[in-house]
């Protein structure tokens, strides 16, 4: 008897990904997974997930035909990114807990924005960066396909609550200028792109998961 191969279904290794992540997520207040943190089957697990969506990708080129598709609030899940994974390391006892993406396509920038609070109520606040992108052209391409670069502009540094106490003044405490690394210029691969997930692939081989959601809450 002759078996049929059905091709993969986009939507099924979608919820797949999310069945495994998101419970696992939860249990860290909405922090990103890395795979520094999760045991490296669940990792390998959720990379092969990544991959096999990747190759289904509904728009390719979406910097070319679907960049609307980026505007809007969205959610880090996952990342191999080392600036993602060091923050499981904070001092002070600080744990980080959500980290949004929010982009506004018309005005070719973004936001960062990582929500930072004490386990025992202590504190409470963000640190964002503030950066603005512009659609590169691969070498040799004739037009934009899915890579952009980024420049970072400032790094704002909140302090909401103190002792459960809210501390206006100290929103924000810290503004400084948020300088992009020497000698490169940062940039991004959107590898796959609908309405509500985003998969991006950093300079450095990184790799970037994220949910778009209708708004921000720490």
């Amino acid at each position: 008897m002759i078996k049929l191969l059905m091709a993969p279904d986009r939507q099924a290794l979608k919820q797949k990904l999310f069945t495994l992540i998101q419970p696992l997520q939860k249990a860290k207040r909405g922090a990103p997974l890395t795979n520094r943190t999760l045991p490296a089957n669940t990792s390998n697990q959720i990379e092969a997930l990544v991959t096999a969506i990747e190759a289904l990708n509904p728009n390719l080129s979406p910097l070319l035909y679907s960049p609307q598709l980026l505007d809007g609030n969205w959610l880090l899940n996952y990342s191999t990114a080392r600036e993602i994974r060091s923050l499981d390391k904070l001092p002070l006892g600080l744990k980080v807990g959500r980290i949004y993406q929010i982009i506004n396509v018309p005005n070719q920038s973004f936001l960062n924005q990582a929500f930072v609070y004490h386990p025992l109520g202590l504190a409470k606040g963000y640190v964002k960066v503030t950066a603005k992108f512009e659609i590169a052209k691969p070498t040799g391409a004739v037009l934009p396909d899915k890579r952009i670069n980024v420049e970072f502009l400032e790094r704002i540094i909140s302090v909401q609550k103190l002792m459960g106490v809210p501390t206006p003044k100290l929103d924000p405490a810290k503004v400084v200028p948020a300088r992009s690394p020497e000698g490169r210029i940062p940039f991004l691969e959107i590898t796959y792109l609908d309405e509500d997930l985003r998969i991006g692939r950093g300079g450095e081989g990184s790799l970037f998961v994220l949910s778009k959601v209708d708004q921000v809450t720490p």
